[in-house]
């Protein structure tokens, strides 16, 4: 089952199917449900008007025999009296369920005296009463409206009904009418649920034969509408995998003509290329440069040692030393560069910038021209040995070019501590202040090795600063030379 949904594309199928199955649904239901409602309030508008209608006839006193009654199949008919006695039927009734009775034969029913006079009384005029009763009937016939009352509202309920041996289901309307001859009766017509059942039943089918053609449909575009929008996935996959066997970081993977989000994928991808191209790049040319300036030093080093060792008179014992500090700083460098590229995160040890800055001077003894402080006190955060190495390493630079000066300030500019390093010698050319922050780089081409360094100094000097969230930068100096500014963000405690 995992292996059947585990791609995108069936998942998305899926989903938009089983989205779709379940609106149809809701939708049928509804239809249906607002479909049989309709059909059964015309139902019960039909057994309203029949029962009504017969209503209307006993108000007007007409004889139940004589009553005019629909068509027993459309709308059948009960008449019932107030004890529940059935009077008055459709013909060819032969069940009926859901009405005030299952009787479908009408039982005879005394008429009640309509003036209140007793016969004993009509007998003793003498008369045979046949006068009296047809002044009356002529007087009911004058007069229909006060024969009888018809209940304004009706109930309704479900039942069926055999009719001449036809079953059907009806909604049965009750109206109640109240005669002074035939006293309280009650009216149950049928109004024949037959359409209605019919209609349900053909739209609950098409329903059923058109919902899963729908629902197929709906899966196929889906699927090929997604395996389409997926093509240009297979085709980046198709070339990472090609990548990553040929290890040519060269390469890039196609970006389709587009701007949604594969389009960006790809963009991103290329991109992402990009930075790992450009950083094994980086750690090729650091590997490479970082041999040769050991080579160098490893080189002199035995040469001394060999001519040593075959004539000991010979032996350059301070050109060794030499040496020696100068491949213990380089491999120091290339060790703290391969901890800031692994991601070392600064401490976060509280240092008073001018009192740092005074013991730092305090421990050098080998500067060749002096150095001059203008410090003021201000707070900042973070590792002390990794600051001492950038304060090392641009005193380092800076005693190297000054000709006889070397400055070092301390100062507070806002959220910031800023700690400055300049010297008298020439400068730094504009548009190679950012290149000698490169790894290896240095200027001056002309000088030595053994004097100039590896060219590692500020490449460290400015990744430590980023490390602590500040910045170092190169300007020119009052005095003509370099100025090299490092900002440092003062603790939020510390700046309130």
């Amino acid at each position: 089952m995992t292996r059947l949904f585990g791609s995108v594309r069936a998942r998305a199928t899926l989903g938009a199917s089983l989205v779709v199955a379940l609106a149809l649904v809701a939708a049928g239901a509804a239809v249906l449900l607002s479909l049989r409602t309709n059909l059964t309030g015309q139902a019960d508008g039909r057994a309203d008007s029949a029962a009504r209608e017969v209503a209307s006839q006993l108000a007007t006193g007409r004889a139940y025999d004589d009553l005019d009654l629909p068509d027993g199949e459309d709308a059948p008919v009960q008449v019932v009296d107030e004890d529940g006695k059935l009077v008055a039927a459709s013909e060819d009734l032969e069940r009926i369920s859901g009405t005030g009775t299952d009787a479908v034969k009408p039982e005879a029913a005394a008429a009640k005296p309509s003036g209140g006079e007793e016969e004993g009384e009509d007998d003793s005029e003498g008369g045979d009463g046949t006068a009296s009763a047809e002044s009356a009937e002529n007087g009911d016939a004058a007069d229909a409206s006060e024969r009888g009352e018809i209940d304004g509202d009706a109930e309704y309920t479900g039942g069926s009904a055999t009719v001449d041996g036809e079953s059907a289901d009806y909604r049965f309307a009750a109206v109640e009418v109240s005669t002074e001859d035939k006293g309280d009766l009650t009216v149950y017509a049928g109004g024949s649920l037959s359409d209605e059942q019919s209609a349900v039943s053909t739209a609950l089918t098409s329903m059923l034969i058109g919902f899963p053609l729908l629902l197929g449909v709906v899966a196929g575009v889906t699927w090929l509408v997604t395996r389409r929008a997926l093509r240009p996935v297979a085709a980046i996959t198709a070339e990472m995998s090609a990548i990553t066997a040929s290890e040519d970081l060269a390469r890039r993977v196609p970006e389709p003509d587009t701007h949604d989000e594969i389009a960006r994928l790809a963009r991103t991808t290329n991109e992402t290329l990009t930075a790992l191209e450009t950083s094994v790049e980086r750690q090729r040319r650091f590997v490479a440069d970082a041999s040769h300036e050991l080579r160098s030093p490893i080189a002199s080093l035995r040469t001394q040692l060999e001519v040593g060792a075959a004539h000991p008179e010979l032996l350059d014992v301070d050109g060794a030393v030499e040496d020696t500090v100068r491949l213990q700083r380089l491999a120091a460098d290339l060790l703290l560069l391969a901890r800031l590229d692994a991601g070392e995160q600064p401490g976060e040890a509280r240092v008073d910038l001018a009192a740092f800055v005074r013991e730092e001077l305090s421990q050098r003894t080998r500067d060749r021209v002096d150095v001059h402080t203008d410090l003021t006190s201000v707070e900042i955060a973070g590792s002390r040995g990794q600051l001492a190495r950038v304060l090392g390493n641009l005193l380092d630079n800076a005693q190297r070019h000054a000709v006889s000066r070397v400055t070092v300030t301390t100062r507070a500019d806002g959220a910031w501590a800023v700690l400055e390093v300049s010297d008298d010698g020439s400068g730094v050319p504009p548009g190679e202040r950012e290149r000698i922050f490169e790894r290896f780089v240095r200027l001056d081409d002309a000088r030595t090795r053994d004097e100039g360094g590896a060219g590692l100094g500020l490449a460290i000097a400015r990744d430590v600063a980023a490390r602590h969230g500040g910045t170092l930068g190169v300007g020119e100096a009052p005095s003509g030379g370099a100025l090299f500014e490092l900002r440092l963000p003062v603790p939020q405690s510390s700046a309130d």
